[in-house]
């Protein structure tokens, strides 16, 4: 009663509070893109960062070799070449394995035609004449289908040809060729470190190395490329250590390479708008990559197993300066050549960081300001509702909750009439989960579509019947009707939206950022009075499926290559299809985490809504 009654917590309650908080939030993370915001990265491991080494790899010609090799078995057995990347592995004095493994994807995968996957992962490993096999290195490319990764395949080898003949290694080094893309990649680690997370069948591990200490995955299909492109978003939104992404970034500086995050240069003038709106536009594509919670290459799967890894793709462009295999393989030796001389693994530097560029970075303490602000928000209005419901409490004469006086005679509500809206969105949320996958034969049976068009329609379909169902059930309780029903359910909601975008944000921020900054402004001002059509209209609006669609415009805008609605469409159905699966093949919690907690919470405010 005293705290209801007192100035600071009266004048804390007020709207103008919460207008103040979304400003903060918004500007506060704006102005994570200004440079004199940011910290400049550098080097945080020893072990890595007193001095250069020298690279000496000058076998480009072997490596062009190898990959027009490799592209004429591939064609010829019309898959991977496993014969032939054996023996040729085994030509250069490596111990080569291969790995068998088979999925049953939960549904066909329609955009890569897939549905039954099987196939061989290959893998060399390189022992280290200086050291027991006690931790290694990953060198891995994937057999894409068609001529994709060509170059990259023939490049591995000639550096596994060329390190075959170096004395001063002091780890393993693993070259890995993985079929399948993510698939195969997952079936590897699971069998090296001898776990079945995801269900894949696959053969068991015959030769292994030591511990892995980090990872690199390498995509390149042309003989000469322009730029290096590094990719750092891992699955669920994970990072790999920051020195590993300062390693890659000296190195192409020193080599004179051109390098890029999110496809983009860094501009040198900092200080105008158009290197603002730069940095902004990447720090933008980071933060729609990382929340989608999709691994941007093959190293997102590493970093599950605690293996600092990144994915570098090399880039053939129109720009006038190409650089040649010595120049990349160079760069790679020298990678892995600082990599050898840590004495334990990447730690020392930041593991929760945004990227406006490869030269500075954002770290958790300066980003994580915005989204408190954004929380605050519903902090501020639960503590105004709470005070409210305790002011009617303490003085039943005179009540007036929500500016709405209240008949003195009308029942109190009990904590029971917040059961009846709980159960059934959580209900709602549950079907959302499992009956998508489960009724997909019947769905196929009774409807002329596909198992994909099936799943993906009856995502849809529950997701807008909860809209419809009997939300009114708490009528029939004593006193539910009152506004002290729907306030507790309001104070319930926000405080449950507070507790789980607080979670999702330490471990992916982008996603807990993209839901804040659109669902709290309008779950703090829906209430069953006042204009309802329009609170309705803006509820629609940051349902988080209308946050996805969003989200794909937006990306596509900042990616310069805009798409009209239908092509928006179109994509929003795939995205639901891939959100799935890689919930499924991977282990994603984004799709889990929207049907469990995203989606109730916001079928409860939907309650509130129409709670009269």
């Amino acid at each position: 009663h005293l705290l209801s009654s007192s100035p600071l917590s009266l004048s804390l309650s007020r709207p103008c509070c919460s207008l103040a908080c979304l400003a903060g939030g918004l500007g506060w993370f704006l102005g994570l893109a200004f440079q004199p915001c940011t910290l400049r990265a550098s080097m945080s491991e020893n072990a890595m960062g007193s001095t250069m080494v020298e690279e000496r790899f000058a076998h480009p010609d072997r490596a062009l070799a190898h990959a027009r090799d490799f592209a004429a078995h591939k064609r010829k057995a019309r898959g991977m070449p496993v014969a032939w990347l054996e023996k040729t592995m085994w030509n250069l004095g490596l111990e080569v394995y291969k790995q068998s493994f088979s999925r049953t994807l939960p549904f066909p995968d329609e955009l890569r035609e897939r549905y039954m996957v099987t196939g061989t992962n290959v893998y060399g490993i390189l022992r280290a004449p200086r050291a027991a096999s006690t931790e290694s290195l990953v060198l891995s490319v994937p057999c894409s289908e068609g001529q994709q990764n060509n170059q990259a395949v023939g490049l591995m080898l000639a550096l596994a040809s060329y390190f075959r003949g170096q004395i001063y290694w002091a780890k393993d080094i693993i070259f890995l060729v993985n079929e399948h893309d993510l698939i195969g990649m997952e079936a590897w680690l699971e069998a090296y470190h001898d776990v079945n997370v995801t269900e894949v069948q696959s053969s068991g591990m015959l030769g292994r190395a030591g511990a892995i200490q980090a990872a690199i995955s390498l995509e390149l299909s042309s003989d000469v490329i322009t730029s290096f492109d590094v990719a750092v978003e891992g699955l669920n939104g994970q990072l790999p250590n920051l020195d590993l992404v300062n390693l890659f970034y000296a190195f192409c500086q020193k080599n004179g390479l051109l390098c890029t995050i999110q496809g983009k240069l860094q501009r040198s003038d900092w200080d105008s708008l158009p290197s603002y709106l730069h940095s902004l536009q990447t720090l933008l594509l980071m933060v729609l990559k990382q929340g989608s919670g999709r691994p941007q290459g093959d190293h997102g799967l590493f970093l599950r197993y605690h293996i600092e890894a990144i994915t570098v793709r090399g880039i053939n462009s129109f720009r006038q300066y190409k650089y040649d295999m010595g120049t990349v393989g160079k760069t790679l030796e020298g990678m892995f050549r600082k990599l050898n001389n840590l004495l334990e693994r990447l730690h020392q530097s930041y593991f929760f960081y945004l990227l406006p560029s490869l030269s500075r970075f954002v770290s958790i303490g300066i980003y994580m300001p915005a989204f408190g602000f954004l929380i605050l928000i519903l902090v501020l209005k639960a503590l105004d509702l709470w005070m409210k419901l305790s002011q009617c409490d303490v003085d039943p004469a005179d009540q007036s909750c929500d500016g709405g006086p209240v008949a003195v005679e009308e029942p109190r509500p009990s904590l029971l009439t917040l059961v009846p809206p709980l159960l059934i969105c959580h209900a709602t949320g549950l079907a959302l989960y499992f009956l998508p996958i489960l009724g997909q034969h019947m769905a196929t049976h009774h409807f002329p579509v596909s198992e994909s068009e099936a799943v993906v329609l009856t995502v849809i379909a529950i997701y807008v019947a909860g809209l419809a169902l009997p939300h009114n059930t708490h009528r029939v309780l004593t006193g539910a009707g009152s506004d002290r029903g729907w306030m507790m359910l309001k104070l319930l909601s926000l405080l449950y939206l507070a507790m789980q975008l607080g979670c999702i944000a330490l471990i992916n921020f982008s996603l807990g950022f993209l839901l804040a900054v659109t669902m709290v402004p309008v779950a703090a001002v829906v209430q069953p009075t006042g204009p309802r059509l329009l609170q309705a209209v803006l509820l629609v609006l940051v349902t988080p499926a209308a946050t996805l669609l969003f989200c794909i415009f937006l990306y596509h805008e900042l990616i310069e290559y805009p798409i009209t609605l239908l092509e928006g469409w179109q994509r929003f159905l795939q995205a639901i299809a891939e959100g799935l699966l890689d919930h499924h093949l991977y282990g994603s919690i984004v799709f889990p985490f929207v049907a469990f907690f995203v989606y109730p919470c916001w079928l409860l405010l939907w309650n509130v809504l129409f709670w009269k």
